[in-house]
């Protein structure tokens, strides 16, 4: 979705490496690993945020090859996964910054521009999430009550 209204080329950018086996200097067992991950997410952290403190702050170079399972869903098994995905939450985050800079500066067409094509990304993944199950059917996204969805 990133690139469908940019007109950028290309899919540059850094790759996981191809290692399949967990790294023998690592000092966290797979329980440690997951203990750790429900640790910061009861203190609210998203689960990018935690993959990023366990690699930064632990040395967890990767949750998914250590425990076999990816944080989302160590989230899901212990019923912590947030109420709106990650990815949408971002998005409304988004609307709520834009929304509140068109109040100030009206005549600024590029920012109401990309105030519809965010509200069609978010649209199009309400869809997604709905279909797959992750969101409830009646919910929907409204522009006058996204300060709410995003708390």
């Amino acid at each position: 979705m990133a690139r469908k209204y940019s007109g950028a080329r290309g899919k540059g950018g850094s790759k996981k490496p191809l290692t399949e086996k967990k790294p023998n200097w690592l000092r966290y067992s797979a329980k440690e690993v997951e203990q750790l991950t429900i640790k910061l997410a009861k203190s609210e952290k998203s689960p990018s945020k935690i993959g990023t403190i366990l690699r930064d702050s632990y040395g967890v170079p990767d949750v998914k090859l250590i425990t076999k399972k990816k944080i989302s869903r160590i989230l899901e098994e212990n019923k912590l996964n947030p109420k709106v995905p990650e990815d949408l939450a971002a998005l409304i985050q988004k609307v709520i910054r834009l929304v509140k800079h068109v109040e100030v500066n009206s005549h600024d067409m590029t920012v109401k521009r990309g105030l519809i094509i965010t509200e069609s990304k978010i649209r199009r993944l309400e869809k997604y999430y709905k279909q797959i199950g992750k969101l409830p059917q009646d919910w929907h996204f409204d522009k006058s009550k996204a300060k709410m969805l995003a708390e």
